[in-house]
């Protein structure tokens, strides 16, 4: 008898700490996620990074981007502060060519005050691509003291914005499409 018992509670506790184990892995990283999104950052968190940087986006080829933005890329910053690393390209002129913000809000009303402020409603044109997406768009010197055109959606707790230095709102479309397909979001 005292064989059976041990072993049958070494048993049992190994059953549980392999369920346990099963249910904790997965759950851990939503359930941090959800209690603070973007690690707390405000709306208006612009990334942070050089001109001189060299750090590739992790969801947007280089050579696309300058392809697509139609600038050679001089150098690539990437935030970590955001829980999807924005990511800026850099080209001759002072300011960034392309700034692409992805935020993890945690409401969608959040999701849309970020939305409102890349574009503000008095300013900007409605934005509904890709299906199921919505916000605003506007193209170079429609929003006073800014350069170029935005592209900004959200859908849900999410929001995907695009500053380009180029007057073409169609060019940060394109990058926010490309963004939300190759993200899956």
């Amino acid at each position: 008898m005292r064989l059976r018992l041990p072993t049958a509670l070494v048993a049992a506790g190994l059953a549980l700490a392999a369920c346990s184990a099963e249910t904790e892995t997965p759950e851990a990283p939503s359930e941090t996620t959800a209690a603070a999104p973007d690690q707390g950052l405000p709306v208006e968190t612009l990334p942070e990074t050089q001109r001189t940087d060299w750090a590739e986006c992790p969801y947007l080829d280089t050579e696309w981007v300058a392809q697509t933005n139609g600038q050679r890329v001089t150098g690539v910053g990437i935030d970590s502060r955001f829980d999807t690393p924005a990511c800026q390209f850099w080209s001759y002129p002072e300011e960034p060519q392309l700034t692409v913000i992805v935020r993890h809000m945690a409401s969608p009303q959040e999701s849309m005050a970020v939305v409102d402020w890349a574009t503000p409603v008095d300013f900007t044109a409605p934005a509904d691509q890709p299906p199921g997406w919505n916000g605003g768009r506007h193209g170079g010197g429609e929003v006073p003291n800014r350069i170029g055109a935005a592209y900004s959606v959200a859908r849900g707790t999410h929001a995907v914005t695009v500053f380009t230095n180029q007057d073409e709102s169609v060019k940060a479309q394109r990058v926010a499409e490309q963004v939300i397909a190759t993200l899956g979001l």
